[in-house]
């Protein structure tokens, strides 16, 4: 009688899970679709709650975090971040203000057990709107399930098209 509970309860988590993803982007994923999407979320919910260990655990060591991005002149940038320490450390310090990341439009290839997942995204402080660009991922599959393993983002204070949907509530 337990076996059959306990599969109903997985589930049903299972299925609220996937009702999340679908509520935060408007889309609806494969199993193994949203099994890659989960980490970017994990990483996401923990920004939001300002757990740091929540954010490692989206990761493997060492992962690589760059920032694609245009300068004052007009020129083309690549920074490499210091690491996944600093970002824990901001992540993991007080703050006033909630740092929330809404995403849209992603994207999800799978090829045996690597993924890469690109996605539109707003950065928002409170309410208060910071920035947008692409996330852009690659993760990898092992015994622990998939990890975070780079990361790059773009970022842009103008020029945004940021869905109505997002917006709401929030100006």
């Amino acid at each position: 009688m337990a076996k059959p509970l306990i599969f109903i309860c997985l589930l049903a988590i299972q299925y609220e899970t996937l009702a999340q993803v679908k509520y935060i982007t408007g889309q609806s994923f494969s199993q193994d679709e949203q099994e890659v999407f989960e980490t970017v979320l994990t990483l996401f919910d923990g920004m939001r709650e300002g757990d740091s260990a929540k954010v490692h655990s989206a990761f493997r060591d060492n992962p690589e975090m760059c920032t694609s991005f245009t300068d004052k002149e007009g020129n083309p940038q690549l920074r490499i971040d210091s690491g996944l320490q600093n970002f824990l450390n901001a992540v993991g310090t007080p703050h006033d203000m909630i740092w929330d990341e809404p995403l849209w439009n992603v994207k999800i290839n799978i090829d045996d057990n690597l993924a890469m997942v690109w996605t539109d995204y707003a950065f928002y402080l409170g309410k208060q709107f910071s920035h947008c660009g692409v996330d852009a991922f690659l993760l990898n599959k092992d015994d622990e399930g998939w990890k975070i393993f780079h990361l790059t983002d773009t970022r842009r204070r103008s020029g945004c098209e940021v869905p109505d949907k997002i917006k709401a509530g929030r100006e």
